[in-house]
């Protein structure tokens, strides 16, 4: 079953998510904490990631371009919007924060890197499922925290992680026929690296030092794919 390491992963999401609901009553200082702590560990995660580029102009000129078009494109405010619209219909809202919050900020550590995109690589490859099981777990943990301080929007995250990896599982032959091997290997890099900096403005939210639209960023993946590809073509690699 092609798609068996993205439906845990999204599970294990939605498991996290129900554990860390039942933790919400511990008291709000040791939240406050903890919500430090995660940010910490979240800045410490996207630094690691950022150092995996090859090319940091690549990195630089991706996430300044991919801002530019998420903020013309205001990508966030539309992921708020289906927060606060799920708000709506379910009728809930949440003591501190709100759906959207703990929806956005978990689906972008959900989604971005590069471990759901080689995990799901190579499920629709091999049908072999390691990596995006590990990541579930990750996810499943990461969720528990989450969940029990930004609430339940957290959940919703694992719509978007199901259908990102899920595509690229069920479409991976063709990815791999597509894409010359030397091109993807560096767009994993650069992408990797890119998403590490915008993982780094999620950790730097949560701490509360900034109000970066992180969401806005998320157009810099597809301008490292636009770049990688161009420097390919040309023999810059």
């Amino acid at each position: 079953m092609v798609l068996f390491g993205t439906l845990v992963n999204a599970i294990l999401i939605v498991v996290g998510t129900i554990i860390g609901r039942a933790l919400r009553n511990i008291p709000e200082e040791m939240k406050e904490t903890v919500m430090y702590v995660i940010g910490i560990a979240v800045v410490a995660l996207g630094l690691q990631m950022g150092f995996e580029s090859g090319n940091f102009v690549i990195v630089i000129i991706s996430l300044v371009l991919g801002t530019v078009i998420g903020e013309w494109t205001n990508l966030d405010g539309k992921l708020n919007y289906f927060g606060h619209w799920v708000e709506l219909k379910l009728g809930v809202k949440e003591s501190k924060g709100s759906i959207a919050q703990g929806f956005v900020t978990a689906t972008l550590i959900f989604v971005i890197g590069a471990l759901g995109f080689i995990g799901a690589l190579e499920s629709g490859l091999s049908n072999e499922h390691g990596v995006l099981m590990s990541k579930g777990i990750i996810d499943g943990f990461t969720s528990i925290i989450l969940a029990s301080t930004l609430g339940i929007g957290v959940l919703l995250s694992a719509v978007p992680v199901f259908v990102y990896q899920g595509l690229i599982a069920l479409f991976a032959t063709q990815i791999s026929l597509l894409i010359p091997e030397a091109a993807l290997d560096m767009f994993i890099q650069e992408m990797t690296a890119t998403g590490g900096l915008m993982i780094v403005a999620i950790g730097l939210n949560l701490i509360g030092l900034t109000k970066i639209r992180v969401a806005n960023l998320l157009p810099g993946i597809v301008v490292v794919a636009f770049i990688v590809t161009v420097l390919y073509q040309f023999n810059l690699m």
